[in-house]
């Protein structure tokens, strides 16, 4: 069945279908809310639950669920029947306004950093009518209407990655009015806003059930290189393969169907990669509908013949992934507040102090930024010559380099670089202006136009963290500096004498040159920028004074919540690792070296009988010898690692000291492990090596 306009949006309960189901009073209230941020009438919950349930039901749902993000990077749901006794063998279907507004999961079985023990059960979802509810169609399951909902614990603190996120989107949009109103201008709301590029990898689903490591871990703990790479730089944006057409096309009619749009999708830089980047929207809804993408990538995949890896860095020696956060601001006027325009740019002082705040408050809280984007597998990913590096920097171009730049020496700035004219030299192609700005794919925080892109964040992280510490820490510059223009008599002059002042204090963020070069890490040395290489090292800038002062200071998170954030990062890492180690174990002892012995014995009867017939077979003995050399090699790397693993358990009741073990101690030692089952590969015969090689997964899609 091929796309339809009619499909769009066919699974989720948007405005549109709000508009035609519900009392025109209660869709008037609910409006109100979605678009204004007033508070919700809960008085109105039953119409909606009431109509919410009949279309959910006229699409085959059989259940409903508060749909969630935990402290986990994913998603969890319960699913419930909309079939209740009655109580004489009958059922009635029911689902009301307060099962709509608030559920009771288990506050105790997610990460929750010790703010819930385990034998302090009772949480809270509750239901967030500003992000669409959806129906999930799970082949050869039911059909199950989703309610996003945000997730506290019986004490009142977030355990979710959602709260944080409307919170800060609520905070950022205050202080941009604030700053909107000294201008003259009064909408009624501005909208932190991001579009997030996904990029991912698709592989044989036959070859992925045999590789462990990639159904456990998510990327592949061993695997000899290919002959061939992404060298040639023939993958990126080259023609897609059949199948994979098919698989876009199936992916794209299931995001249709949720109200997903994708703008744009293609082939990546690695063999096997793709990207897929959807329509810009609200921060809140996109991070839910991020969610959605990628669990519509692994199912649509499932059914297509693939296997779908989000993991950062799925495969050595070939790019990993990331998603790249594109943020921006916008009134319920739509006016973008990070478009300088196209004009007279140098006049822009509206849009001046925007850039302003947002280049200190990226300096400032760098290492709060550089933590917003740490997982366990941007670790692998980051500074490698493929993504940005650890070090937080600000590309803005010539234009807004040449104004900035102008405005420190000057004050202000009189003068803007102009686009310029392309002429082809050929009669049929058209002439155009061009960008006044190149655009930088090393940077990790790069302007793009009329927007910053956030380039660091990890293929599997939720986008909520980035964004929500985006939203706080601009917000903060923003109060900062309209607490001083609103006490000013002569605003024109003071805003700009405000702005050079802030843009000279904070200069040394900006870097429009190639970040992944060494110079640039000694440069960024020298400017005293961080440079953080390791997630385990990030996550102390979580829990400082500074940062419990910003996020209280705004009402984003407390310390608590701050404090039981941290735990759950240094659990997290530590318990990756953990099952990266044990499956690297099982691995070995399992798969790879009874398979090693089995072909150098098989390998030795040969050379015995080479050697009946008179052949020296020094050559098969020298064969015989590297290959029992590596695994000799492979047996006291694995007894090792058996006994790192074993002096762990010593950690576990300090998460801090716990996560720095495993990665000092275990991780470190991956490599060791590593390198003689990779030799192996390449001595043993293909027909026997027990796992599907890089080449086979990465060219026989």
């Amino acid at each position: 069945m091929d796309i339809s306009a009619e499909m769009l949006g066919e699974r989720a309960f948007s405005e549109a279908t709000m508009r035609a189901r519900l009392p025109k009073a209660v869709f008037k209230e609910l409006k109100k809310t979605i678009d204004y941020g007033a508070p919700l009438d809960t008085s109105i919950a039953d119409s909606v639950a009431i109509a919410m349930r009949e279309w959910a039901k006229e699409l085959g749902a059989t259940h409903y669920t508060h749909w969630f993000h935990p402290l986990t990077n994913g998603t969890a749901e319960k699913h419930d029947s909309f079939m209740d006794p009655v109580g004489d063998g009958t059922f009635i279907t029911e689902f009301t306004g307060k099962e709509l507004i608030k559920a009771e999961p288990d506050g105790s079985s997610f990460p929750s950093g010790g703010l819930r023990d385990t034998c302090a059960a009772r949480g809270y979802t509750v239901w967030d009518c500003t992000s669409p509810a959806f129906v999930k169609d799970i082949p050869d399951g039911c059909k199950v209407l989703c309610i996003p909902t945000i997730f506290i614990s019986y004490t009142g603190e977030s355990l979710d990655f959602k709260t944080p996120l409307l919170r800060s989107m609520d905070v950022v949009g205050e202080q941009a009015l604030r700053i909107l109103k000294l201008f003259g201008k009064t909408p009624v709301k501005v909208t932190a806003t991001v579009g997030p590029e996904q990029e991912y990898f698709l592989v044989n689903k036959e070859k992925y059930e045999k590789r462990l490591d990639l159904k456990i871990t998510g990327r592949t703990l061993f695997g000899a290189q290919p002959p061939k790479g992404q060298e040639m730089d023939d993958q990126y944006f080259a023609v897609v393969k059949d199948k994979v057409s098919h698989f876009m096309k199936e992916l794209n009619r299931d995001l249709w169907a949720y109200g997903i749009p994708a703008k744009t999708q293609h082939n990546e830089g690695a063999p096997a990669q793709h990207e897929i980047a959807p329509i810009f929207g609200n921060s809140n809804i996109a991070c839910d509908q991020n969610q959605i993408l990628m669990d519509t990538l692994k199912r649509v995949a499932a059914r297509t013949g693939f296997a779908c890896l989000v993991h950062e860095k799925p495969f050595v020696g070939v790019n990993g992934s990331g998603k790249h956060n594109n943020w921006s601001l916008v009134t319920s006027d739509g006016e973008k507040l990070i478009d300088p325009g196209k004009e007279n740019i140098e006049n822009n002082l509206q849009f001046q102090i925007f850039l302003a705040a947002i280049l200190a408050a990226v300096d400032d809280h760098a290492e709060l930024l550089r933590l917003s984007a740490s997982c366990p597998g941007n670790d692998h990913r980051l500074g490698a010559h493929e993504a940005p590096p650890a070090i937080i920097s600000v590309y803005l171009g010539d234009q807004l380099d040449d104004i900035v730049n102008q405005i420190i020496e000057n004050g202000e700035a009189t003068t803007s670089l102009q686009r310029k004219m392309y002429r082809a030299g050929s009669l049929v192609i058209p002439t155009f202006k061009m960008d006044a700005t190149d655009r930088n794919r090393t940077s990790p925080f790069a302007f793009t136009g009329n927007r910053f892109e956030f380039r660091m964040v990890g293929a599997t992280q939720s986008i909520s963290m980035p964004q929500f510490t985006i939203n706080t820490i601009v917000a903060s510059k923003l109060s900062d500096m309209a607490d001083i223009l609103e006490k000013s008599e002569n605003f024109e002059e003071d805003a700009k004498k405000l702005v050079a002042e802030m843009l000279r204090k904070h200069q040394r963020i900006i870097f429009n040159g190639n970040g992944y070069s060494d110079e640039w890490v000694k440069e960024a040395e020298r400017r005293g920028l961080p440079n953080i290489k390791r997630m385990v090292d990030a996550i102390p800038y979580l829990t400082t004074d500074k940062t419990v002062e910003l996020f209280e200071r705004f009402g984003v998170l407390n310390r608590r919540e701050l404090e039981a954030r941290a735990i759950v990062m240094y659990e997290n890492y530590a318990k990756t690792i953990n099952v990266e180690a044990r499956t690297m174990l099982e691995m070995v002892n399992r798969q790879i070296m009874p398979v090693v012995m089995d072909y150098e014995t098989k390998l030795a009867e040969g050379l015995v009988a080479l050697k009946s017939l008179g052949v020296s077979g020094s050559a098969q003995s020298q064969i015989i010898n590297d290959i029992d050399s590596r695994l000799g090699e492979l047996k006291v790397a694995i007894k090792e690692l058996e006994t790192r693993l074993e002096k762990a358990e010593q950690y576990k009741n300090d998460p801090k000291a716990w996560a720095h073990y495993y990665y000092d101690e275990i991780f470190s030692y991956f490599d060791t492990v590593r390198k003689p089952v990779d030799e192996l590969e390449t001595m043993v015969g293909s027909d026997v090596w027990p796992l599907p090689t890089y080449e086979e997964l990465l060219f026989e899609q």
